[in-house]
This record gives C-alpha cells, sequence and structure tokens, in this order.
C-alpha cells in the first residue's frame, strides 16, 4: 500500500520546493510558457515531449487560484439564529412592536391596525 501523506509538507505550487510542471510539445510553445512565468516569477519546469500530450495543469492552477468563499456562519444553538444576527433580530421586533402601540395610541382598533399594516408591506 502506497503511503499517500509522509509528514513533510509540500509547498505552493510555483515556488522552489514545489515548482509548477508542464509538459509541451513544441519550441515555440516553451518560450511563451517561459515569457508567463517569468513574468509572473514563478519557478517551473518545462518538460519538451513532443510524442505525449500537452499538460499544463500547473500553469492553470497558478493562473486561476481558488477563491475562498466566505466563512460559513456560526449558529447560537438557543435561538437558532446567527450569532451576530441576534441582536439585530430583537430590534426588529421591538421596532415592530412599538410601531403597532404607537398606531395603537392614535386612535385605531387592533384590527385597523393590522390591516393597515398589511397595506403597507
Amino acid at each position: 500500500m502506497e503511503k499517500i501523506f509522509d509528514g513533510k509538507k509540500t509547498g505552493k505550487i510555483g515556488t522552489e520546493k514545489n515548482p509548477a510542471i508542464v509538459n509541451v510539445q513544441t519550441e515555440e510553445r516553451v518560450k511563451e510558457l517561459e515569457s508567463v512565468f517569468e513574468e509572473n516569477g514563478w519557478k517551473y519546469t518545462i518538460e519538451l515531449e513532443p510524442d505525449k500530450p500537452e499538460d499544463i495543469t500547473d500553469l492553470e492552477i497558478l493562473l486561476n487560484p481558488l477563491k475562498q468563499g466566505l466563512p460559513k456562519r456560526k449558529w447560537d444553538r438557543i435561538s437558532l439564529a446567527p450569532v451576530g444576527g441576534v441582536k439585530s433580530i430583537k430590534n426588529a421586533v421591538v421596532n415592530k412592536v412599538l410601531d403597532f402601540f404607537d398606531i395603537l395610541s392614535k386612535g385605531y382598533t387592533i384590527w385597523q391596525t393590522i390591516n393597515l399594516k398589511s397595506l403597507q408591506s
């Protein structure tokens, strides 16, 4: 059985520790890719093998790095709302209740208040 991880970290692609390895078929393509690597300051190894298919996956990885997504929000177990969002939810509820009582204080009945709120939404 082949050991997958030997305890040694491989460096980032394009560094001295882990240069990008590219296989090409023509000398013109070698010069073209050398200019791309030199322009970006990446370490590389280009192998000229006319009988094998071109393989530039390392270069594509360097040119199009993975974009890190936004961190996932943690959830508060008690309120089942995102941490940091509980306060804003509470404030929204308090504001709705205050609006409700403000309309009631102007002489409207509860049913008129509900109808007013549904018309505003």
